[in-house]
């Protein structure tokens, strides 16, 4: 398969009939059920980013990852390795598409395809859309909330921090879904976007809908890289500059090898 355009992959991870088995022969622990997720999400972080790409925790029982450099063959490792280690299983979906937000999609409809998720028989699928290989370089935008420690963290109720990191979190994700992109909250006061190739003047316009609906203020760092970890620490290092400068929106320069 060959594309002219840019082409970007996203895998869907799905738990297995998760729900019932948290209350199967009865209701599990609630603290052990948090555990259970972030082993298996930090096993899915490990799986894809040592193969230079990113992974998103989403609900946890469902998480997301950009995935170019991985075949869809390749997912069923990461399926074996759930399968040995934990009492679940996980199938996935993978998709292409020439925004994040279609291919995300793709990967949606195909694990969707291959039955529900609380469908006890569905145990271990992996289902493709790919129109396209994955192809050309990819664009990552690192958001952090300006000042968050003096402004929230060290000033506010810890509740009420959060919820309002959160709403404009929510309100950024909303808006840049508007432009294709793919936008997860990474904790502490980050957020982390897989998008296609905006100019800055967008950001700028995200940026400034966001601080008038909720008041919050975030700068942005953009990379651009052949994979999604050379284009995310590219993002990285144009978001401290933006910290340096003051500057809101600063594009790091494109990076084509992993830094």
């Amino acid at each position: 398969m060959t594309n002219t355009d840019d082409t970007v992959q996203f895998s869907l991870v799905q738990l297995d009939d998760y729900g019932p088995w948290t209350v199967t022969p009865e209701p599990r622990p609630e603290p052990s059920l948090q555990a259970l997720q972030a082993r298996i999400y930090a096993d899915l972080a490990d799986f894809v980013g040592s193969r230079d790409g990113y992974v998103f925790p989403g609900r946890y029982d469902n998480m997301i990852a950009v995935t170019n450099q991985i075949t869809p063959a390749e997912h069923q490792r990461f399926q074996e390795l759930v399968r040995h280690r934990y009492p679940v299983t996980a199938s996935i979906g993978v998709g292409t598409g020439t925004t994040p937000i279609d291919a995300l999609g793709a990967a949606t409809e195909a694990l969707q395809s291959t039955g529900s998720a609380q469908d006890a028989a569905r145990s271990e699928r992996l289902a493709t859309a790919r129109d396209a290989d994955p192809n050309g370089p990819l664009t990552v935008a690192h958001f952090d909330v300006v000042d968050a420690t003096g402004r929230y963290t060290d000033a506010e109720h810890a509740f009420d921090a959060e919820r309002r990191i959160r709403r404009a979190f929510v309100e950024l994700s909303d808006r840049m879904r508007e432009h294709g992109a793919v936008t997860s909250f990474v904790g502490g006061d980050n957020a982390i976007a897989v998008t296609p190739d905006l100019d800055d003047a967008t950001y700028d316009d995200v940026l400034e809908a966001v601080r008038d609906a909720v008041g919050v203020e975030i700068r942005v760092g953009v990379g651009r890289g052949e994979t999604a970890h050379s284009a995310g620490q590219g993002a990285k290092h144009a978001l401290e500059t933006g910290r340096n400068t003051g500057d809101w929106v600063v594009t790091a320069a494109p990076a084509s090898t992993d830094d």
